[in-house]
């Protein structure tokens, strides 16, 4: 069972989305309290893009409700959720490849309003976190590893100095060493209070981090557990099999 007790950061409740006129999540529900990584796995096509593109509010919410910091921001414009906190990294390190690795984490730092020293400064929190980055400040990003890029790409996210942080398959085509660090690192950024919802397909390297576990598939949600309760794996398999029991309320 998922402890409720924490006031979540984030509630997404029944949740329908799609593209227009398709249907692609039917039907999820799950919550993140500051500080916690909730994995959010399945198969190919369960609609685990689509339901951070809705929290992001890249997609229209059909049904349901998202509540943030405890407003309902269903119907609020992307740029406004930025402003209020939330931070989408979409699959594939879409990043400036022309820029340099500080111009885009300058670039990532825009909601904030301050000026050119002040970036500095907070830039020096993303090369604390990756400190290859560092050292690689004045490269064209294009010119980094897939490994770096990624890198680049949540360190721009993190810029904005968000409460939510959202990672759609930040391990997508990378080395299972690079995996590792970068799975490290992500862990290491909620003991500021930072909330965290990871897709991924590496399952294990997700579990390994995670604090909560949600598993769907043809867009609902097959099962919601603690990432401990998980450790074998044996029940993930059963969700993607389509065999396990109901999801905890």
């Amino acid at each position: 069972m998922i402890d409720r007790a924490a006031t979540p950061l984030l509630e997404v409740d029944e949740l329908a989305t799609g593209y227009g006129d398709l249907r692609v999540v039917w039907d999820v529900s799950f919550s993140v309290p500051a500080g916690h990584i909730t994995a959010l796995l399945g198969r190919n096509g369960a609609g685990k893009t689509t339901t951070l593109r809705a929290i992001a509010g890249l997609n229209r919410v059909a049904h349901g409700h998202i509540t943030f910091k405890g407003d309902d921001i269903s119907r609020m414009s992307t740029h406004r959720r930025i402003r209020h906190g939330i931070a989408l990294v979409q699959e594939g390190k879409r990043i400036f490849h022309r820029r340099t690795v500080e111009e885009n984490l300058f670039l990532g730092g825009y909601p904030l309003g301050i000026g050119r020293r002040r970036l500095s400064s907070e830039a020096d929190r993303i090369y604390e976190l990756f400190p290859v980055l560092a050292a690689r400040a004045k490269t064209v990003a294009g010119q980094l590893s897939g490994g770096q890029q990624q890198m680049v790409a949540i360190g721009q996210a993190l810029m904005a100095k968000p409460s939510l942080l959202m990672l759609d398959e930040p391990s997508s085509g990378l080395a299972p060493s690079i995996v590792a660090e970068v799975m490290s690192a992500v862990s290491s950024l909620t003991k500021d209070g930072l909330g965290i919802v990871l897709v991924e397909q590496a399952v294990e390297a997700a579990v390994s981090v995670a604090d909560d576990v949600v598993v769907l598939d043809v867009g609902r949600v097959v099962l919601r557990r603690r990432a401990s309760e998980v450790d074998d794996l044996e029940i993930l398999r059963e969700a993607y099999f389509g065999r396990a029991p109901q999801p905890d309320r």
